[in-house]
């Protein structure tokens, strides 16, 4: 009995196995092979369209082909020993000492091989990084989670764009229905890379935030995207078509969500697309001195936010874990300065990356969208013109952009006042190197106490920042000690302790005028 018990299990056991497998076939046999892309049941490399990944391809399979044959010969004499000198066919074990022609061979043999390996190799890694006589160059940069692409030289010059991951595939993800996944699932984009055939493309490949890695298999290349420096690769098309990538490098919890589309024209089909986005551009070209109504400021917005704001706050502005809703939020409905701050600099070292890189028409536009949707009826457009200032250091309701040292205010200056705290930030400013209130400092601390204690039910961050520069552990300790002595200054002033909430500080990380900016404490209303 006991044995048929085992074999009906074995048998449940192999019939599920089997419906596993036909499920897994039959998933794998509604998707079709992505030209340039993956392939169905790929166990090879993707087919090369450069010169570079086909030389790539023979020295994956020259040094395979290698391996192997030292893997086949070394066993095979090992376990042809084992069998021949067997000790029960009678096999006596020689007694012998050193041989200096086996220790000649067996170490002139290996020297040999990997001579003839490492020749190819080298010649095909110096081949590379050969980025000269390039044609067109193109500035990759990567940001969370998307990547952004300045024509610098060659035809196309000027041209600037990023590349996000086409919404409705996000909105699939996101789901988890994917009966109707295309084949390019997860790597459509809006604005794809475009290149002319035949032509050597030199990839300047930078970062904004974190590491990226730029790579195109089809094309043989993969260089990492640092913030703070400048790599570059290239590579010659020789085949017109669509190509894909990924970032290759761990960025983030949208990692998977920044792939990399090539298209790669011929001559005269990329001379038109060149033209073309010229007229697109030029027609496009924002006056950023321009009264903007409140109604095109929000139709802009909207595809703004769509394209870099809804993957982390979610198209309903609600956000989602760490990442704080818009809707509601008291820091959006409230005056202008703090959220231009947080759009110009970033906040929670990056978790919150800065937008500096879309145009003062697309701040204005996004911003106003997010004062005037979902529950945010404020009424209120932001012009550009006022973004175009912020960059400058002039903000709206006072205080000064990180970049900006000319116009921040002097150390100990009290921030103007405001008729609320949870509307607006009050910033207290400390001496260099100083973790301690001087007059006009605990005055805006006391000014700020006194608004607070009209409203009870507030409760409040103290959030305080930091140089980049010199010794990070000394930097965080006196950011700490500027934030409790605020909180000291609070509490004596009637402030409930339990109302006070201390956050780790923040990092500036432009370093340009930044000094000013890095020896404050925030107190505004928890979000």
């Amino acid at each position: 009995m006991q044995v048929r018990s085992m074999k009906s299990r074995i048998f449940r056991l192999v019939s599920l196995c089997t419906a596993a497998t036909y499920g897994l076939a039959t998933a794998a046999y509604a998707v079709q092979d992505l030209p340039g892309g993956p392939a169905v049941k790929q166990l090879n490399l993707h087919p090369p369209v450069t010169r570079i990944a086909q030389e790539q391809h023979f020295l994956h399979w020259m040094m395979l082909s290698i391996c192997v044959l030292i893997f086949v010969g070394v066993f095979a004499v090992m376990f042809y020993s084992i069998w021949k000198h067997r000790k029960s066919q009678g096999a006596k074990a020689a007694n012998f000492h050193e041989s200096a022609t086996v220790e000649v061979v067996w170490t002139v043999i290996p020297f040999i091989i990997v001579i003839l390996m490492a020749l190819p190799a080298t010649k095909v890694l110096v081949a590379q990084k050969d980025t000269t006589n390039a044609e067109l160059t193109i500035k990759v940069t990567g940001y969370q989670w998307k990547w952004g692409y300045d024509y610098l030289k060659g035809p196309g010059e000027g041209l600037s764009f990023l590349s996000t991951l086409d919404s409705s595939h996000r909105a699939m993800s996101d789901s988890g229905n994917l009966s109707n996944a295309p084949n390019d699932y997860l790597l459509r984009v809006d604005n794809p890379l475009v290149v002319p055939v035949g032509k050597k493309v030199r990839i300047i490949t930078t970062a904004n935030d974190v590491i990226h890695s730029f790579m195109v298999p089809a094309f043989g290349i993969k260089q990492d995207a640092i913030p703070g420096f400048v790599r570059d690769t290239w590579f010659k098309a020789e085949k017109p078509g669509d190509y894909y990538g990924q970032c290759a490098e761990l960025c983030g919890k949208e990692h998977a969500y920044m792939p990399i589309h090539v298209k790669v024209l011929e001559a005269t089909a990329y001379a038109a697309w060149v033209e073309q986005q010229q007229k697109l551009a030029s027609a496009k070209r924002d006056d950023p001195t321009k009264e903007w109504k409140l109604d095109e400021l929000v139709a802009r917005g909207a595809k703004v936010y769509a394209a870099n704001c809804a993957a982390c706050h979610q198209a309903n502005g609600k956000g989602a874990g760490p990442i704080k809703p818009l809707d509601g939020s008291a820091l959006v409905k409230g005056s202008l300065a703090e959220p231009m701050h947080v759009l110009l600099e970033g906040r929670v070292n990056g978790t919150m990356p800065s937008w500096k890189q879309l145009s003062d028409v697309e701040l204005a536009a996004v911003l106003t969208y997010v004062k005037n949707n979902w529950s945010n009826h404020t009424g209120e457009a932001v012009q550009p013109a006022q973004f175009t200032a912020a960059r400058a250091g002039k903000f709206p309701e006072g205080g000064t952009a990180a970049p900006a040292a000319p116009a921040a205010p002097a150390p100990g200056a009290a921030a103007e006042p405001v008729a609320s705290v949870a509307d607006q930030s009050y910033q207290v400013f400390f001496a260099t190197g100083q973790g301690s209130l001087d007059d006009q400092a605990l005055a805006t601390v006391r000014q700020a106490a006194q608004q607070l204690a009209a409203q009870p039910n507030v409760k409040i961050v103290l959030s305080g920042f930091v140089d980049a520069t010199g010794s990070a552990q000394v930097n965080a300790e006196l950011a700490k000690q500027r934030a409790q002595a605020v909180a000291k200054a609070l509490t004596e002033a009637g402030i409930a302790p339990e109302r006070l909430e201390l956050r780790k500080p923040e990092t500036i990380t432009d370093s340009a005028g930044a000094s000013d900016q890095a020896r404050r404490v925030d107190i505004l209303a928890a979000q």
